[in-house]
């Protein structure tokens, strides 16, 4: 046999052990497999946490809107409270963020721009701050002097006046109109406005009307989703920071796409190069000892990581699991070495929720992990 045929014969059998790889998971087409999981002791424990006597009146404690696992492609859990259904939209504020950095990780595979790039390349009005880079923006580390401070501290917060006052008809703008007070690329700083920066960069790369359905031709439909709705500003950009609407069946394909590296099935819809960069955490991040349960931030995704020494964020999660969190208990949790994606909508107020006995819970009723 010669060397060439037998090389031949190897490439066929790793394509044909790829092949029966693929055929052996589990991917949603219209809608999910559903295989709900047995009554169990550990289930009544994580209904017990994530769905207890909701107090609408003063809106105190945990306040669970849905809850959705996903383990080994199928759906193994879902209920929801109040007026939600599976058929809701459900706002998923700073969630927005990780979903746009999926959207940007398509253009990124398609050659549109490098981390690397000087923001300015791309969005003109960043030009009074040339050694920001896309890749600073992504990592919440623009060096920009930036109040991200909400309803509890309004009048000095700049997300409150990007969304509502003075900033919300040019949000871009009125982030790009903040003077640095730290090297770009040094110090960790969540900012609604990189992201939104971020999205006023991609309209500029795309032009329109290619930015209009950009975020449904490269994410949406090839997952078929169907329910998203993502608000822009009256400058017609995407508020990648807070405004867009998923159910939850929607968003948990966003979650195992990620789970499976950027791939839907046989088609690498985000390259797992960028998936890597969102899982990896920022060099320059320094723990805050007063939050030792704040995850550790990636590439506009959080990571359940320990950096400098610190212990893990969730401690009964594992260590690779990462998540796109957002305000009011907003969670898409992604657990790759469980075959798991938890989606949580909440409407949480007073701090009281845990993103780690959730996740306990969850892995205790569909993982067999002792709680």
């Amino acid at each position: 046999m010669s060397l060439a045929l037998l090389r031949r014969l190897s490439l066929t059998g790793l394509c044909c052990l790829a092949a029966s790889q693929a055929l052996a998971e589990t991917w949603p087409a219209a809608d999910w497999t559903t295989h709900t999981a047995a009554p169990s002791a550990a289930i009544d424990a994580l209904e017990a946490y994530a769905f207890p006597a909701r107090d609408d009146a003063t809106r105190k404690g945990v306040r669970t809107d849905a809850l959705l696992v996903i383990k080994d492609g199928e759906v193994v859990y879902e209920r929801y409270a109040g007026p939600n259904n599976a058929q809701t939209p459900h706002l998923t504020w700073s969630i927005s963020k990780s979903l746009f950095a999926s959207v940007l990780g398509v253009a990124y595979g398609e050659g549109r721009f490098q981390l690397d790039d000087p923001v300015a390349k791309h969005y003109p009005p960043f030009a009074p701050h040339p050694a920001v880079k896309m890749g600073h923006l992504l990592n919440w580390a623009s060096g920009l002097d930036w109040q991200e401070d909400y309803e509890y501290a309004p009048l000095k917060s700049s997300v409150v006046a990007m969304l509502y006052t003075r900033g919300r008809t040019d949000m871009a703008a009125f982030a790009a109109g903040h003077q640095l007070d730290a090297l770009p690329g040094t110090r960790f700083r969540y900012s609604s406005g990189d992201s939104n920066v971020l999205s006023a960069s991609l309209k500029q790369i795309l032009g329109e009307p290619t930015y209009r359905d950009y975020p449904w031709t490269a994410l949406f439909e090839p997952l078929g989703i169907k329910s998203a709705v993502w608000e822009r500003d009256a400058s017609g950009t995407f508020v990648a920071s807070s405004y867009a609407y998923l159910n939850a069946r929607d968003l948990a394909r966003v979650g195992l796409m990620m789970q499976h590296d950027g791939r839907w099935g046989e088609r690498q819809v985000v390259p797992a190069a960028w998936v890597a960069f969102n899982r990896t955490p920022f060099a320059n991040f320094q723990p805050n000892p007063e939050e030792p349960r704040r995850a550790v931030p990636g590439g506009q995704w959080w990571l359940n990581a320990s950096v400098a020494g610190a212990p893990l964020p969730w401690p009964d999660a594992p260590d690779d699991a990462f998540a796109a969190l957002g305000h009011w208990g907003q969670a898409l949790y992604v657990l790759p070495s469980r075959n798991m994606v938890v989606v949580r909508y909440a409407d949480d107020r007073d701090g009281r929720f845990s993103d780690n006995e959730l996740l306990k819970r969850a892995l205790a009723a569909f993982a067999g992990e002792q709680p």
